[in-house]
């Protein structure tokens, strides 16, 4: 039996398991935060590269890098082992390519997850912490500008649950103060602003793909960039510094002679590459992922417009004009003078088998791992403890259907009808 053979077998067997419908019973069937969507065509895929042998780094990452380059725009995509490590790449990037240094300054926004901030602290960069607005949850791009100092060299925005942040705003901030953007779009796969993807509006760009993203390779992230300085640079550190050189397979270095490129390393690197494997899921998630964001988009609408009547307790998300918003999840943040805490919504929600989560890290600076570490906090980021105190979210994934939808607003009216 040749490949074709086994693959057409495969597909046969695995896919009316996958053409089961998974029947919702309420107050039985729990509706998760989120949940990978796929069937027998990222199954096959995956085996057709293992058949291949092609197991760790190889072609078919190279033809997923070419394929979200040309989606999102851009010259380069760098795929990555995790959008944490893509994080940590373009951050070291910076400081090989003299953009930065240890002790300098990157202003990020204070409430977002962890690993926005993480990096940059184990590449030697100061966080700067500023406060978010009100109605997006995004960086403030007037708090921005006020954090600025001579140390500061990056800003990095956060697209937060898929909700752009005022990028534009943002550029005009970075351009006027000679500062390099890096623009965090871990959860806003095809998110737009103006018609343009996000994505493509920083020097360097992230994205994730971890199991709840909008689509996923179960762990995997990538670096996006028009700049070709920055791509030969992040090729060299996800893979353990090694050169880059074109030409002859031996060259003459220093100290080491005429030495074999392939084990000629010019920095400090990492292992961080994405395998063929987890690349050959994301492509089959590629294909589907404008499918995956208009169900998102279309249960986050229903999800506003069913609970819009109770705005004066729960604030809703709300989406900017020229924005697409593709809703990673649906948020929600108790209104300040609620006759009830965010953890008696949540413990409501949890009792009646819809998980929820916090807002992430909440204000990062007051997380435990930030405390003694070399930081700054700008101002009292009032907005960032509110959404500390007071925000969570839900799932509003593709795998959320008609009769789950129901079933939430169902619940989230039962509580809140009673105030």
């Amino acid at each position: 039996m040749d490949k074709e053979e086994i693959l057409k077998k495969v597909k046969e067997i695995v896919t009316p398991y996958f053409n089961k419908k998974n029947n919702f019973i309420p107050n039985k069937t729990k509706i998760g935060v989120g949940s990978p969507i796929y069937n027998e065509d990222e199954v096959t895929a995956v085996l057709d590269a293992l058949l291949e042998t092609n197991i760790s780094q190889g072609k078919v990452v190279k033809n997923f890098e070419t394929l979200f380059a040309d989606y999102v725009k851009v010259s380069y995509a760098v795929a990555t082992n995790s959008g944490s490590s893509a994080n940590l790449m373009a951050l070291t990037t910076f400081i090989e390519n003299n953009d930065a240094k240890p002790g300098d300054e990157i202003i990020m926004p204070a409430a977002t997850f962890s690993t926005v901030a993480f990096p940059a602290i184990q590449v030697g960069l100061v966080p700067v912490f500023v406060d978010v607005d009100r109605d997006s949850y995004n960086i403030s791009p007037d708090e921005a500008e006020k954090a600025i100092s001579n140390k500061t060299k990056i800003l990095m925005p956060v697209h937060s649950i898929g909700n752009p942040c005022d990028i534009g705003e943002i550029k005009r901030i970075a351009d006027n103060h000679g500062l390099k953007i890096l623009e965090d779009c871990c959860e806003a796969h095809g998110a737009l602003v103006n018609n343009k993807k996000v994505g493509t509006y920083g020097d360097m760009a992230t994205l994730s793909f971890y199991v709840a993203h909008n689509m996923t390779t179960g762990e995997g992230g990538v670096i996006l960039t028009d700049n070709k300085d920055y791509d030969d640079l992040l090729r060299s550190i996800r893979e353990f510094g090694r050169t880059k050189q074109e030409g002859e397979r031996f060259v003459k270095v220093e100290n080491l002679g005429r030495y074999d490129k392939k084990y000629i390393f010019d920095r400090l690197g990492y292992n961080l590459r994405m395998t063929d494997l987890q690349a050959s899921f994301g492509i089959e998630q590629f294909k589907k992922l404008e499918q995956f964001n208009k169900k998102r988009i279309e249960n986050a609408n229903y999800f506003i417009k069913a609970l819009s009547k109770y705005e004066d307790l729960i604030q809703l998300p709300e989406i900017r004009n020229g924005t697409v918003h593709t809703f990673y999840s649906f948020p929600f943040v108790v209104k300040e003078g609620a006759p009830f805490t965010r953890e008696n919504i949540v413990n409501f929600l949890e009792e009646n088998l819809i998980e929820t989560r916090a807002f992430f890290g909440g204000c990062l600076p007051d997380q435990p791992a930030f405390h003694n570490k070399r930081i700054k906090v700008i101002g009292d980021l009032p907005v960032s403890r509110w959404i500390r105190d007071s925000a969570f979210f839900i799932g509003c994934h593709p795998g959320i259907e008609e009769e789950e939808r129901k079933y939430i607003v169902d619940k989230m009216s039962s509580f809140l009808g009673k105030f």
